[in-house]
């Protein structure tokens, strides 16, 4: 696996960005995807919960889409799906206006979807938790 940034950009990346869309959002409490979305949100983040089976719903103060394209201008995209899933998200991601992050969960990698972020400038994390990464960081 491609290495992630160092610490120092994550650290900038979990303390500047403001804008996120976070793909396969959950409005089940128990999931992940719904706690990780409720962190960032209480940190101060527009985040923007992308799930075709919730539009409508309105979820940590936003309401909920269908697809990136309609989450709006955004900074980093927060992927919750399996991995073979990536490249579509990415190929809809690399679409966006003012993207400058890709951020993979816990599990969740593509080497050759994320190259091809890379190539375009966005940096990739992958295979992390920015809850995670904000506790290690002491952010």
């Amino acid at each position: 696996m491609t290495p992630n940034p160092p610490d120092a950009e994550i650290a900038r990346i979990l303390t500047g960005v403001t804008r996120i869309a976070l793909v396969g959002a959950s409005d089940n409490p128990a999931r992940a995807s719904h706690g990780v979305g409720t962190f960032l949100a209480r940190r101060g983040a527009r985040v923007v919960p992308v799930n075709p089976a919730l539009v409508g719903q309105s979820l940590f103060g936003v309401p909920a889409v269908a697809t990136l394209a309609e989450a709006g201008p955004v900074e980093m995209v927060d992927v919750f799906r399996r991995s073979d899933a990536v490249p579509g998200v990415v190929d809809e991601a690399l679409g966006l206006v003012g993207l400058e992050v890709i951020w993979l969960q816990l599990g969740v990698v593509h080497e050759e979807a994320a190259a091809r972020a890379r190539a375009r400038g966005i940096t990739v994390v992958q295979d992390r938790c920015p809850k995670i990464e904000v506790a290690r960081l002491g952010l």
